[in-house]
């Protein structure tokens, strides 16, 4: 009886654990993050863009009540401990651990199910439509003219930057992880669109005082597609590689980052409009 109290905080602590763990993660969560394209059959090497859903998911504010819920499970098992009175103590003590463990099982289910469902496309937006001005192009590509049209099957224009703008890309995934694992929203915000900063925000929130860590390995750039779509002109990177987040074994990432800048502001930058995964 005197081991009851230790093995229901080493339940509880093992369950607070598990859900932690499973909301600190890198740069956009590793899943589809604001805006989706289908990429033009044009590109070569481009991966397969994933298929649209049938339905539309449910929005994403409803996993919000995941934490209540449990934390109404788990409540209710302590009542029925109480109610029990101390004569009923013994008997409830395995039914309590088997709650405990039960709700820390689908709670990690739960979080594993959603990293693994795709994200609704973000809707498009014919410019940026925010009075914030970076102090800087963390996306590097020229001026805001529009895009000329490609001459041959590689999907990037005659006279695009390639090099500098992969360079730039680079240096700005690295960037975006560290101010990612420190939460650094201020820094976030001078790299992404006000659609894809509001998203990383809510994975931020959602993450609370969970500690992250993220070190890029490895990393190698491909400009997929550029190009123009209403005011905006549009570059698709793949970013792929190894990072390892929180001192746990190296693993492989193959993602799209989405790069925009609105071809109407002739102050405008290149902005991270979306991430999607590869596979």
């Amino acid at each position: 009886m005197k081991r009851f109290p230790f093995f229901l905080a080493l339940a509880v602590a093992g369950f607070l654990m598990i859900s932690g763990a499973a909301e600190a993660k890198r740069m956009g969560g590793g899943g589809n993050v604001g805006h989706q394209r289908t990429m033009s059959p044009q590109a070569p090497k481009a991966p397969a863009a994933a298929p649209a859903p049938p339905a539309p998911a449910a929005p994403a504010a409803g996993n919000k009540w995941l934490g209540p819920l449990a934390g109404l499970a788990i409540g209710a098992g302590l009542g029925a401990m109480f109610a029990g009175g101390l004569g009923g103590l013994g008997g409830a003590m395995g039914g309590i651990l088997m709650a405990l463990l039960a709700a820390a099982v689908v709670m990690f289910l739960i979080a594993k199910f959603r990293k693994s469902q795709p994200q609704q496309p973000a809707m498009q937006y014919a410019g940026g439509g925010s009075s914030y001005q970076p102090r800087q192009e963390p996306f590097v590509g020229g001026t805001a003219s529009a895009a000329p049209q490609p001459t041959d099957s590689s999907g990037i224009p005659d006279g695009f930057p390639t090099e500098a703008f992969l360079r730039s890309a680079k240096t700005s995934f690295i960037r975006l992880q560290a101010a990612n694992d420190r939460k650094d929203l201020d820094d976030i915000r001078e790299y992404t669109t006000p659609e894809m900063f509001a998203e990383i925000s809510l994975q931020l929130q959602e993450r609370g005082d969970a500690p992250q860590k993220t070190d890029v390995l490895t990393i190698d750039t491909q400009i997929i597609e550029v190009v123009n779509e209403h005011d905006n002109a549009i570059v698709s990177v793949r970013m792929s590689g190894q990072l390892r987040e929180n001192d746990d074994r190296p693993e492989t990432f193959d993602e799209i980052w989405h790069v925009q800048k609105n071809l109407r502001d002739d102050k405008a930058v290149w902005l991270l409009s979306g991430i999607q995964q590869s596979v």
